[in-house]
């Protein structure tokens, strides 16, 4: 039996309507009284240039209301405009067409009436490109009008379940972490424990000569590492291509920027501004902001904001995962742009970064999938911890991920400023949902997939975690992201040097495995300099030229690392953090602490996210926006 009486509805198109005798957009607003002609005449002109079509760039804006275009579409289209959450649509046929498929297409399978499927658009030009496809899966169709924001939360009120699951396990599980043995794992965790206090017990000496070899083989492999991309910094010069005139791009794209917010009741209108100042056209920007359903302090201080148009708000369903990478793949479907953008809530981008982005691609082919930005904080000055943290990222950012580059080697990704073609990343199946550095996981996905990620000469200013537990906490989160990825990434090792070549799994394994051997094994290494003090180390006898030449290598260590630093501020900016990069040799050894909280939780907590709250340091001294040049730009503010 038909669930739609077709006696109470108006007309719906028909294939008789052709684009000759129905008018045009810009001609039914002016028929309405709309909006005047002389800013019409003007958003044609733009919506030629652009991929956004004229009833987004209108409504953008702010020359027309949401209602006034569906009432204007309605009225070409011969349609009525349905709202799919008073008036929910068939399960069946949305099963048929798939949900994921739904909101990639902006398309709901709503209702059967009298032998025809009725479906739900905000787009009616895209409709009809898909009339054939559609009457090939449904058979006779016809179109009514919704917006699209209603679309998106009927489909995740109806199958919200399946999608989550989707975006738990879009990643193969061969790259994915979320086949964790924890059993397994615990079994041998608990076995190298006993091994090591027997060890202890038996032979103390042997047990610390090995843990020491392997400690100072690492930090070798570590130091030459970050020496080599420094040396590849040294005397950098931009390439002609990127000193040389923008390039002309027919047609502007659109660009989707997902930022999660987690427990972030107060950072909605910062963010709102923030954003807004972007020097991109507003209609062709596509700002997803996404929250968890169980958080209702974001939801509702969402929902008393008044967004701009090309705002949205995506809540994602309650399961037994809360992630990041979750929320990221859950809204990947919703994303409406070629090129999709992940912000953090704190961030404050560069007025030109998207520009940026768009014509860094533009010069570039598919091949160049990732663009990753550079992060700065806007609270340097908070305490020594901001200034340490700052000098840590300018290193990072401005040396090492340069450098890896330069040397052709694998980039592992910062969790924010980060942009993708969307083809490259849903090639990828998006993000492993149980992964906590799903960034780092993602740098190396794209390499062994074959496609490059490149560092993008604009800043991000973010607020700095400068208090010491909190600190511990987001690191360690990020140490046992490295674990994991270390793991998922080398289980299959013939496998990943056929795709990655000796060079570059060599760089990954001084990169993860450096790392955290170096973090968890930092106290062998620490006894070591009571050489220094003439103090002796008791548990390791070795000769004079060997000590010496540990010692140097410590010098070495710490002379690379101060290096480094300096090069990270030598910028005008962050010059005033000169003095302080000497004081780092302080700063690192809280990592060891984060190591070993990561390493507990590995077999505890695998993938709890240790969730960093900001605000706390949200503006510069006195009270002053962050430093960032930003151009206020009006906003049009439309009530969720």
């Amino acid at each position: 039996m038909d669930s739609h009486n077709p006696r109470s509805s108006a007309p719906a198109v028909s294939e008789r309507d052709g684009p000759a005798r129905r008018p045009s957009l810009a001609a039914a607003l002016l028929a309405r009284g709309a909006v005047a002609s002389g800013p019409l005449i003007g958003a044609l002109e733009a919506a030629a240039r652009q991929e956004a079509g004229l009833d987004e760039l209108l409504q953008a804006r702010g020359l027309v209301t949401e209602a006034e275009l569906l009432a204007a579409q309605a009225a070409r289209w011969h349609s009525r405009v349905v709202d799919p959450r008073a008036e929910p649509p068939d399960p069946q046929l949305v099963d048929a067409f798939g949900a994921a498929r739904c909101l990639a297409e902006g398309l709901l399978p709503w209702r059967r009436s009298g032998g025809t499927t009725v479906l739900l658009s905000a787009r009616p030009e895209h409709f009809e490109r898909q009339r054939a496809t559609l009457t090939a899966l449904f058979g006779p169709v016809t179109m009514a009008l919704a917006p699209e924001a209603a679309i998106g939360a009927a489909i995740t009120a109806l199958r919200g379940d399946a999608l989550r699951r989707r975006a738990e396990t879009r990643v193969a599980a061969a790259e994915s972490c979320r086949g964790w043995r924890i059993g397994r794992l615990r079994s041998v965790a608990l076995a190298a424990a006993a091994l090591i206090i027997a060890l202890l017990a038996l032979a103390p000496r042997a047990l610390f000569g090995a843990l020491t070899a392997w400690a100072v083989l690492t930090l070798m492999a570590t130091v030459t590492l970050k020496a080599a991309a420094l040396l590849a910094m040294l005397g950098a010069r931009p390439a002609a291509a990127e000193t040389g005139p923008a390039p002309a791009i027919a047609r502007l794209p659109r660009v989707s920027l997902i930022v999660p917010l987690f427990r972030e009741p107060a950072i909605a209108p910062r963010l709102i501004r923030r954003l807004g100042r972007l020097d991109y056209p507003q209609e062709l920007l596509d700002v997803l902001l996404v929250v968890e359903e169980a958080d209702r302090l974001t939801r509702d201080a969402l929902a008393r904001t008044a967004l701009p148009s090309w705002m949205r708000t995506v809540t994602v369903p309650d399961g037994p995962l809360t992630t990041k990478p979750r929320a990221l793949n859950f809204a990947l479907d919703f994303c409406r742009g070629s090129i999709v953008g992940i912000y953090d809530a704190e961030d404050a981008p560069e007025r030109d970064q998207i520009r940026k982005v768009v014509a860094r691609f533009h010069r570039r082919g598919p091949e160049v999938a990732c663009l990753q930005g550079k992060l700065d904080y806007y609270n340097p000055r908070s305490n020594w911890m901001a200034r340490c943290f700052t000098i840590e990222y300018a290193a990072w950012f401005r040396v090492i991920l340069p450098g890896l580059e330069r040397l052709g080697l694998v980039i592992p990704l910062g969790g924010t400023t980060l942009f993708l073609r969307r083809a490259a990343i849903e090639d990828l199946g998006g993000w492993d949902a149980h992964n906590v550095t799903e960034d780092a996981d993602l740098g190396i996905r794209l390499a062994r997939h074959g496609y490059r990620t490149e560092i993008l000469d604009s800043t991000t200013g973010e607020e700095a975690n400068c208090r010491l537990l909190p600190w511990v906490r987001q690191r360690s989160r990020w140490l046992k992201g490295f674990m994991m990825t270390w793991w998922v990434h080398t289980r299959s090792p013939r496998l990943l040097l056929r795709q990655l070549g000796w060079r570059r799994v060599l760089g990954l394994q001084a990169l993860f495995l450096g790392t955290l051997s170096q973090f968890l094994l930092a106290p062998v290494l620490w006894s070591f300099w009571l050489l220094a003090l003439g103090l002796g180390q008791p548990l390791v006898a070795m000769p004079g030229w060997a000590g010496a030449a540990l010692i140097g290598l410590f010098v070495a260590s710490e002379g690379v690392n101060i290096a480094t630093g300096l090069r990270g501020v030598s910028g005008p900016r962050h010059r005033f953090l000169l003095p302080w990069v000497p004081t780092l040799i302080f700063y690192f050894p809280l990592g060891a602490l984060a190591a070993y909280k990561a390493a507990w939780e590995l077999l505890a907590r695998p993938f709890f996210w240790d969730k960093t709250s900001h605000g706390h340091f949200d503006t510069a001294p006195g009270g002053a926006a962050p430093p960032v040049p930003l151009r206020p730009e009006p906003i049009q503010p439309r009530p969720i």
